[in-house]
């Protein structure tokens, strides 16, 4: 991975001629070296031009420098496509079945993928290098690992293909290329969104505990803005799995992602008519001229007439089964990323409901202290109306007026001693009352 960055590294600078022919410089290793890209692969200025990693189905990578219009007519994509896969722009993940090409902005991985090519926006992200690395390590080493644990009904199918069906396809041990790339931007896909859930997950518990232990305004803030990057992370993962959920739902959407059976349908199509014209040619037919069908002989009609039956018979019959086992072999392959980020989901929503109990708990906890709080104040203020009786005895008896009390020397210690017997009967019977209504625990 560091070979590859330093690969990667803006040159010095250069014309773009120069910059062209050093991109298909080959290495020493005989695989096709990353040179000539702008950083983070944004246009040039007063050029036009985006610098993209290109890997073909040998596994040979090179960077390209071309603008947006030539990119339009080489993958026969419209505008509006390519803009998906702009990094100045936000857009959510999405995957896109077109009619030579494939269009794939998940995450960081944003590419179009055709039956011969892979084209993906050259930057210097790792899980940008991670995925050319890993495409180039699948397909040089040839062999699917996605369909290692696939059952036996579906190998014997895929075994007893017919000579036909296999001609210009490829093998029924490996899937196809387009789908062994878009399976690799799913996996790069997939396990970026998990690392970071693993990463929300591994700072999220110790808070959670912290702040069910000490509830302050600092753990407060922390947990709000885990709770936000939680928000923001599940966002994007049920963006991922809705997509890849409506393309299994959709068997129209998944048959048009087949382009190497579509491709091999159209050469296969343009030889048949090669083979016609041939045959016409011999019989002694003009093939630039017209002929008359006066002058053509019956036979030569009829058995052009019966070929052409056949052979568009035979290419409905072969396009139908290959569709059918080509929408199987994808349906498996989403179906299995399909759980892995299902899986991711249900973690985040865990810990989503996580957060929501330990703040359910800490609103439990608040309305505890709070009512403590409550039960103080009606202790409190029972005990100032006690207090007050005694401001009320020493109101009446500092009244201008001569009693005979007044000259009773022990009179004094009998008045405190029964104004506080009075105060404590009368907070002893508030105390009763307020248990007696449930107002204070027993």
């Amino acid at each position: 991975m560091a070979d590859l960055k330093e690969r990667l590294l803006p040159p010095k600078p250069q014309s773009a001629v120069n910059l062209r022919d050093a991109s298909y410089r080959a290495s020493a290793s005989g695989r096709q070296p990353f040179q000539g890209m702008d950083l983070l692969g944004l246009k040039k200025r007063g050029q036009g031009l985006r610098s993209w990693i290109r890997v073909d189905t040998s596994g040979n990578s090179q960077i390209i420098e071309v603008d947006k219009f030539t990119m339009m007519r080489r993958c026969d994509l419209p505008a509006r496509d390519l803009r998906l896969l702009d990094p100045l722009f936000v857009y959510p993940s999405t995957i896109l079945g077109r009619e030579k090409a494939i269009v794939v902005n998940l995450e960081q991985i944003r590419c179009i993928i055709t039956a011969d090519e892979v084209l993906l926006l050259n930057s210097l992200d790792s899980y940008v290098l991670q995925y050319v690395v890993e495409l180039q390590r699948r397909l040089t080493s040839g062999v699917g690992e996605v369909w290692q644990s696939e059952g036996p009904e579906l190998n014997r199918r895929r075994s007893s293909r017919s000579f036909d069906n296999s001609f210009g396809s490829t093998s029924p041990d490996y899937l196809p290329f387009e789908f062994r790339a878009l399976e690799v931007a799913l996996e790069a896909a997939c396990t970026f969104l998990d690392s970071q859930a693993a990463e929300l997950e591994i700072e999220a518990y110790p808070l959670l505990d912290e702040l069910t232990s000490k509830i302050s305004t600092l753990n407060l803030e922390r947990v709000r803005r885990l709770k936000s990057r939680l928000v923001a992370l599940t966002r994007r993962v049920q963006k991922v799995r809705d997509e890849i959920e409506q393309l299994m739902d959709d068997d129209g959407d998944m048959a048009e992602m087949y382009l190497t059976e579509k491709k091999s349908r159209m050469e296969s199509s343009f030889y048949g008519d090669q083979s016609l014209m041939g045959f016409r040619s011999i019989d002694g037919l003009s093939i630039s001229a017209p002929v008359s069908p006066v002058s053509s002989p019956p036979e030569t009609r009829r058995l052009e007439k019966s070929l052409s039956i056949a052979r568009s018979r035979h290419e409905s019959m072969r396009s139908s089964e290959s569709t059918t086992e080509s929408i199987e072999e994808l349906e498996m392959l989403l179906e299995a990323y399909f759980v892995v980020i299902d899986s991711t989901l249900n973690k985040l929503t865990s810990l989503k409901e996580y957060i929501d109990d330990t703040e359910d708990f800490i609103n439990i906890q608040l309305d505890n202290v709070r009512n403590q709080l409550i039960q103080f104040e009606l202790l409190l203020t029972t005990a100032t109306f006690v207090v007050a009786i005694f401001g009320v005895v020493a109101g009446i008896f500092g009244m201008n007026f001569a009693i005979p009390l007044f000259d009773d020397p022990g009179a004094f210690k009998w008045v405190l001693i029964v104004t506080g017997i009075c105060g404590i009967i009368i907070f002893c019977a508030f105390v009763w009352f307020f248990k007696y209504r449930r107002l204070m625990p027993l």
